[in-house]
């Protein structure tokens, strides 16, 4: 979004321009690395927790991976759903990120998520193949009901307008964050439903939330551009810090209590 033009610059795979006009006191291997101005130790610890929300994303998917290569039944033990509603999710994060001129690790992320997505839908694919008999699998549509005191944080500074390029890739990204809040219900629900998170790996969600953790914080670690306050930062990157901080709650639920509460249904 229009954060202004130092950090903005760099072409997607490193900076473009006059290093020395474009980010005067800057990090140059940020620059050049990653198209990004870093002037300060903040904004060198946004690019550093950007990197290893990367790294998090990039490893999480594995034990998952790992988990439905030994046991065999990821498509019993994963929903559709869950699966889909993320895929959806990245997408409109991948778009967004694009048409809303966020930040280069933002969009760096986004594609990674996509290509692991399609990783994780092909082995659902392979395994509901492989033990096709005939069951059917019943959809859930969610209901979701979003906070609306998003305008509150214009008060603290005034809003940057929006070019009609950047609503769109705000209202694509809120459309990501409402999918990612959207994809936990089917697997929650199907883990009620089975009485069991077999075949679900607990690393995937708690390496997905340390992710998550890092994503949200590295963006905002990052010092507003020039002219821009606090407020209107944080307002044209809300979709995407709702998207990564907004479903850790039910990343914790996911992960870490669904067994508990498993057990106490199973004993009443």
């Amino acid at each position: 979004m229009s954060d202004g033009g130092s950090s903005r610059d760099g072409s997607l795979f490193g900076g473009n321009g006059n290093f020395s006009s474009l980010c005067p006191n800057g990090s140059e291997w940020v620059w050049n690395g990653l198209g990004e101005c870093a002037q300060d130790a903040r904004d060198l610890s946004s690019v550093i927790l950007g990197l290893l929300s990367i790294v998090c994303f990039m490893v999480s998917s594995f034990p998952q991976y790992y988990k439905s290569c030994k046991t065999g039944n990821m498509d019993s033990a994963l929903s559709i759903w869950f699966l889909l509603l993320w895929l959806a999710g990245d997408s409109c994060n991948l778009i967004g990120s694009f048409l809303a001129d966020q930040l280069p690790l933002q969009t760096y992320t986004a594609v990674y998520y996509v290509c692991a997505d399609l990783v994780m839908l092909s082995m659902y694919g392979y395994y509901s193949l492989r033990h096709k008999v005939g069951t059917g699998e019943v959809g859930t549509n969610c209901g979701i009901v979003l906070i609306n005191n998003i305008i509150r944080l214009s008060a603290f500074s005034a809003v940057q307008p929006f070019t009609t390029k950047e609503i769109i890739g705000f209202t694509i990204g809120s459309a990501s964050s409402l999918l990612y809040l959207c994809s936990r219900l089917p697997q929650m629900y199907m883990n009620f439903r089975r009485k069991s998170t077999e075949g679900v790996s607990y690393f995937l969600f708690a390496l997905v939330i340390l992710g998550n953790i890092t994503y949200g914080l590295s963006v905002l670690l990052k010092n507003p551009e020039h002219g821009q306050g606090e407020g209107s930062y944080i307002i044209h990157h809300l979709p995407w810090l709702i998207g990564s901080l907004g479903t850790l709650s039910l990343d914790l639920l996911v992960s870490f209590y669904s067994q508990k509460i498993i057990h106490l249904l199973i004993l009443r």
